[in-house]
This record gives C-alpha cells, sequence and structure tokens, in this order.
C-alpha cells in the first residue's frame, strides 16, 4: 500500500506543527483544550506528562485524570455561559503567566472575573499549568487554596520589591509611593473593584493594614519581562493574624515613570474576622 508511508509522514508532520504551536502559546492550547473538552491536543503538544492545578479540582495528573477534568470543566463553563478575554502577558524564563477576564451570566447579571494561568514546563515533554483566581464571584464563597509552590529566594527588584517591603511593613505612605499617580490596585474580585489614584489607594490600604501591621507573603516564583512582574506567593500573615498558608498571584505592571502602573491581585484570601469589609 504505497500512501501509507506518506500518511504517516503527514500525521507526525501534522503532530509537529501542533507542538509547535502549542509550545509557542501554552495557555491559548489550555483553553482551546477546555473550550472543545479534549485532552487530546494537550498531549500532543506535551506527550511526556501534563499536571494541572486548579481552584475547584485541586491537584490533575494522568491521562484520565486529565481527560476527565477537561470534560467536566467543559460542561461548568457552558452552565457559566463565560467569555473569555486576555488582559495581558508576561513571558520570562521559561514561563507563561497569562491574565484574562472571564465574562459570564450570574443572576441574570454579567459579572467580570479576573483568571490567571501561569504554565510552565519542567522538560521538552511535560507541562504545569497553575490557575489563579477567587472563587466569590462564582459561589460568593471563599475556598482555602493550600499552598502550590514551596517558599523559594524569590525576591523581585526595583519599584515591584519596594512595594512588597511596604506591603509587610503595613506602611501605607510607602505603598501609595510606589505608584504612579493614576495607577491602580485591583484584587480578584474585577475592575468594578479596582483603586486608582493616591486618595483612594491610601484609604484601601489603610484599612488593609488596620489589623494589626502588614501582609505576609512567601515568595515562591517570580516571572518578570521588564514590564510586568508575576509573582507567585503563599500569604501567611494579614495584621497580626497568622493564616493558613494560601497560594495566590500578582502582576505589577510598571508605568514609564518606573512606578507601578497597575498591581492586579488573584488569590481567595479572606480577610481576619475583625474585619467587616470584604477585601476586592
Amino acid at each position: 500500500m504505497p500512501w501509507f508511508p506518506d500518511f504517516a509522514g503527514a500525521v507526525e508532520l501534522a503532530r509537529r506543527q501542533t507542538r509547535v504551536a502549542g509550545l509557542a502559546d501554552p495557555v491559548g492550547q489550555y483553553f482551546a483544550a477546555l473550550n472543545e473538552g479534549d485532552a487530546h491536543v494537550l498531549e500532543t503538544v506535551w506527550p511526556g506528562e501534563v499536571v494541572i492545578y486548579d481552584p475547584r479540582a485541586g491537584e490533575v495528573r494522568g491521562h484520565r485524570q486529565v481527560q476527565r477534568f477537561i470534560s467536566d470543566n467543559l460542561s461548568w463553563l457552558a452552565g457559566l455561559h463565560a467569555r473569555t478575554e486576555t488582559v495581558a502577558s508576561t513571558v520570562a524564563g521559561g514561563r507563561a503567566v497569562v491574565e484574562l477576564l472571564a465574562r459570564l451570566d450570574h443572576g441574570g447579571i454579567e459579572l467580570a472575573w479576573p483568571v490567571a494561568v501561569v504554565a510552565e514546563s519542567p522538560d521538552d515533554l511535560s507541562v504545569v499549568f497553575r490557575t489563579y483566581c477567587s472563587q466569590w464571584p462564582v459561589d460568593e464563597r471563599r475556598h482555602v487554596r493550600p499552598p502550590i509552590l514551596k517558599p523559594a529566594h524569590a525576591r523581585p527588584g526595583d519599584v515591584v520589591g519596594r512595594y512588597q517591603a511596604a506591603l509587610a511593613a503595613g506602611d501605607t505612605e510607602a505603598v501609595v509611593k510606589t505608584f504612579a499617580p493614576d495607577g491602580y490596585f485591583r484584587g480578584p474580585f474585577g475592575p468594578r473593584y479596582a483603586h486608582r489614584g493616591a486618595v483612594a489607594l491610601r484609604a484601601f490600604f489603610a484599612w488593609c493594614f488596620s489589623a494589626g501591621g502588614g501582609i505576609g507573603l512567601q515568595h515562591c516564583a517570580v516571572t518578570d519581562d521588564g514590564v510586568r512582574c508575576a509573582l507567585e506567593y503563599n500569604m501567611v500573615r494579614w495584621g497580626s493574624h497568622d493564616l493558613p498558608p494560601q497560594a495566590g498571584l500578582g502582576v505589577y505592571e510598571r508605568g514609564p515613570s518606573g512606578l507601578l502602573a497597575a498591581a492586579r491581585v488573584y488569590d481567595d484570601v479572606e480577610p481576619p474576622a475583625s474585619h467587616s469589609r470584604v477585601r476586592s
């Protein structure tokens, strides 16, 4: 059957082309699999191992578990009528961080739900996806997210480092000074809850630090392309209150002046009980 070698070669060529496209945009391939309910494309691009850390499903690994997660997630997303748009992408050091807004129907009201996905390949044949978000916009509940990564010697520099030092110290004025005049902080609940400008930022961080001091983060991984710095962390302290370590991610975007144009946070950490206002 003389056609068979040509057919086999065409299949291999298609597989290689799929791998090249996937490696160029790993998060895009991940969302394509979620939207189509088919994990095959992930296994074509990464024939070694695919590992997923999801806020709802936890750690997912192995062919059967990944396929079940992808299939179940398709049904869940369909029920939410979700549409996604990309906010920003940060790529450096073999790691990609993509920020998205998922627009979904929540009781007849459209919500903009911030979600961030990190893609990292431990080797040429494998991939790890880590998703960060709050589940409050979906089910109005807080979910304690156990650590995904261990603390490491990940220390952002320049203005991001100054922001982190001021955050840990609970120094409101020092935090505000790291932002550009029109800079903003956006918490995990979406754009409508952003705090923009010195007055709004000062009021927000003064409230954050009124629980007895600063916010303690264990730094785990830094992805920095010179414009945006994405920090994966475990939050362990809020003011004088110790917290069970909880995974999160913050993206800090520098403006032309070198100060922060934006800080966007993706976690599901609940404020101490003494704080009646919901952190947003």
